[in-house]
């Protein structure tokens, strides 16, 4: 019993003479303990080679940049439209047109929907060669495919012409005759309107516009012969005067002397 309680207490006397065993040390701990300090500060890392990270400065909102294609960079011309006229005869279709220029060629409604109506635009009478007394429809085309054209004539029979034409010879017409042209396609045809459709009526006469430039220059000349007659005539009437005020100056009875 003596060996423990010997024991014992050679051990409490080496925890008091130990500095650890001090009591302000364990009332320091208790303090430091009791009231946390601050916590330290955590640093995020930011990769900034993301597309995802944006300056600080910007608003958080914004939209990212919009991403310029090289093509637009290198140019800032804008898409010229083809040279192609729809009036024109057996033109290069537009398509291959614009393959080759890259220009751009006008909308044009499919195979599948019914052409859009031709615009006519004139009914001309030829005048020479062996077709003289026919007339000439000429038209212009719709924004649309077209197969064939068919031109209609008042009371008579339809003519054909191929998807390139734009004019069509018909036969001598009497005045007022209405003429109308469609266009077709597998889809159906094109609805007549006011501006595909045309009544034939009389051109002027050659031989009326000459017999109006001969009357206008006869009465162009004439007006200027009276002009100078009336300016010789004034002439010729100061003239006159001038000589019968110096008559009058050189005969003594106009002079006073004589009066008397």
């Amino acid at each position: 019993m003596t060996s423990p309680c010997k024991n014992l207490g050679v051990l409490l006397l080496f925890l008091s003479a130990s500095p650890l065993f001090h009591p302000h040390l364990f009332t320091h701990a208790a303090s430091t303990n009791s009231t946390p300090g601050p916590l330290p500060r955590i640093i995020y890392m930011t990769d900034f080679s993301s597309d995802d990270n944006y300056d600080d400065d910007n608003d958080n909102n914004s939209p990212p940049p919009p991403i310029v294609p090289d093509s637009a960079k290198t140019t800032n011309r804008k898409p010229q439209l083809c040279h192609y006229s729809p009036c024109l005869e057996n033109q290069e279709p537009c398509g291959q047109i614009s393959a080759r220029n890259g220009c751009l060629c006008p909308g044009v409604s499919g195979a599948d929907e019914p052409p859009h109506a031709p615009r006519i635009q004139a009914l001309q009478a030829i005048r020479e060669g062996r077709d003289r007394g026919k007339i000439e429809v000429q038209w212009c085309a719709p924004s649309s495919v077209v197969s064939v054209y068919r031109v209609g004539i008042e009371g008579r029979e339809v003519l054909e012409f191929q998807d390139v034409s734009r004019r069509g010879l018909v036969g001598s017409l009497e005045v007022g005759t209405k003429v109308c042209v469609e266009a077709v396609n597998r889809a159906g045809s094109s609805t007549p309107s006011d501006f595909s459709c045309m009544r034939y009526y009389l051109p002027e006469s050659s031989d009326y516009k000459v017999l109006a430039g001969v009357i206008g220059g006869g009465v162009a000349i004439l007006v200027l012969l009276i002009i100078g007659a009336v300016l010789l005539w004034k002439h010729q009437m100061r003239k006159r005067a001038e000589r019968d005020s110096a008559d009058g100056l050189g005969n003594p009875s106009y002079s006073k002397e004589g009066t008397l």
